[in-house]
């Protein structure tokens, strides 16, 4: 990592199971330990009288997926939590595309996770298999992203000194920050992927490059913004907003697979 950048990346539904017990604290543990308190005890509120359909609405899951949500709170109450880094935790197509096991430890700890239930993350912070929404509302908290806004906000400029803060967080994820607030003492870089004439967001295919981009930042810093070029994807920088837009091939075709 050539420069001080940090990077905010979503997290992702996919996750790893399993994992080991330890009393390693995070960067942020301290910080967000009572907040983190409150979410669980909601959670824990929650599963005593939620519906079989507030259950499937608020973990977003069904089936074995709901049943592994439930579970992992349940974990927490009795004490056995089994505990992974973040970057092995999260399977999804992003951090598939970030490659963070052949990051530097350094680099790890530049990409910062919003959490609905942890609040914020460091790559390197171990964390439980849970599942869980940042636009859930849970009482009496209501919903999570408004809840952890301003505690993230100043936690995120206390920890984001003399540091350039880019981020490719989605609307669910974004709404946990007062970027307009952080941006008046910090430089804060959103990034945003497109179709290819700029009119509008895309979906899926997008978070693969979303991965890839992340990792070239890490590797050779912010010059990657003017010459990002990957699968006929381009990026463009215009002062604090960067675009990545999508080929002109049909939306429909998939992307290539990255090299093996």
């Amino acid at each position: 990592m050539t420069e001080r950048l940090l990077l905010l990346i979503p997290p992702s539904q996919s996750k790893a199971v399993g994992g080991r017990r330890s009393t390693k604290k995070g960067v942020f543990d301290e910080a967000l330990m009572e907040p983190r308190r409150e979410v669980l005890s909601a959670v824990r509120s929650f599963l005593t009288t939620a519906t079989l359909k507030e259950l499937t609405t608020t973990f977003n899951a069904q089936g074995p997926l709901l049943e592994r949500a439930t579970a992992a709170v349940r974990d927490f109450e009795n004490g056995r939590i089994p505990l992974l880094p973040a970057w092995r935790r999260y399977e999804g197509v992003v951090w598939t595309h970030l490659d963070p096991a052949s990051l530097e430890p350094a680099q790890r700890r530049a990409v910062l996770v919003p959490s609905a239930l942890y609040g914020l993350l460091s790559c390197e912070d171990l964390i439980a298999d849970y599942r869980l929404k940042m636009n859930a509302s849970l009482a009496p908290l209501g919903m999570l992203a408004r809840f952890w806004r301003p505690t993230l906000t100043s936690v995120l400029e206390e920890h984001s000194r003399n540091r350039t803060i880019v981020s490719f967080l989605p609307q669910e994820h974004a709404a946990s920050i007062d970027f307009a607030a952080l941006a008046r003492s910090r430089q804060v870089v959103h990034v945003h992927f497109v179709a290819a004439d700029e009119s509008r967001a895309v979906g899926h295919d997008a978070k693969a490059v979303k991965g890839v981009l992340a990792r070239r930042l890490l590797d050779d810093g912010s010059d990657v913004f003017h010459f990002f070029e990957w699968q006929d994807w381009r990026a463009r920088r215009e002062g604090n907003h960067v675009y990545v837009a999508a080929p002109k091939r049909d939306a429909a075709l998939p992307l290539r697979p990255p090299p093996s």
